[in-house]
């Protein structure tokens, strides 16, 4: 008698080995279809918020293989179509990391995405761009910058937070030394 095979569980699987998999050799941690910003590990969140081409390779290796575009070392082989996907998405899923830093800081109370997959915003970033473009992080009320933060406009909210990516960092390098 010939096995049955689910389809579904098996188009699962192999999206979460071609997505997953080079992050669970390179951070020694394991992911799931469920895994959101918020259960990184602090060490691998800190990987990913760094500017650079570390980091980068690191998001290529996930778009990539959730778009089935091959390995992140083909990369500079891609269509420009592609590649400027890949750059895309690998931009906004860097902010959203950056972000949940933050919130770990206890700097931001919030921010927009902070509920979607991993995996969801790499599939529906145009979506989830469309959906939130007008909200901006929320920074801590306790925040000494707040004050200016609340006189500033939604767009200005966001350009404000992301200027604070350099000392974010540097507080989080602390914690995670610590």
């Amino acid at each position: 008698m010939s096995k049955v095979i689910n389809i579904r569980a098996y188009r699962s699987k192999a999206l979460h080995k071609r997505s997953f998999g080079p992050w669970q050799k390179r951070f020694g941690e394991s992911y799931n279809a469920s895994t959101r910003p918020s259960d990184l590990s602090d060490k691998t969140l800190y990987y990913l918020a760094l500017p650079g081409d570390n980091s980068s390779f690191a998001f290529y290796e996930l778009i990539m293989g959730v778009f089935e575009l091959g390995a992140a070392p083909k990369f500079q082989y891609l269509d420009n179509k592609d590649q400027l996907k890949v750059v895309d998405v690998h931009l906004f899923l860097a902010d959203q990391i950056r972000f949940e830093m933050m919130r770990r800081l206890g700097w931001l109370e919030s921010f927009p995405s902070s509920e979607n997959t991993i995996l969801t915003m790499v599939q529906k970033t145009d979506e989830i761009k469309a959906q939130i473009q007008s909200t901006a992080p929320k920074l801590s009320k306790s925040h000494p910058e707040y004050g200016a933060y609340m006189q500033l406009t939604s767009g200005d909210k966001e350009v404000f937070v992301r200027r604070m990516l350099q000392d974010a960092l540097e507080a989080f390098k602390i914690r995670i030394s610590e």
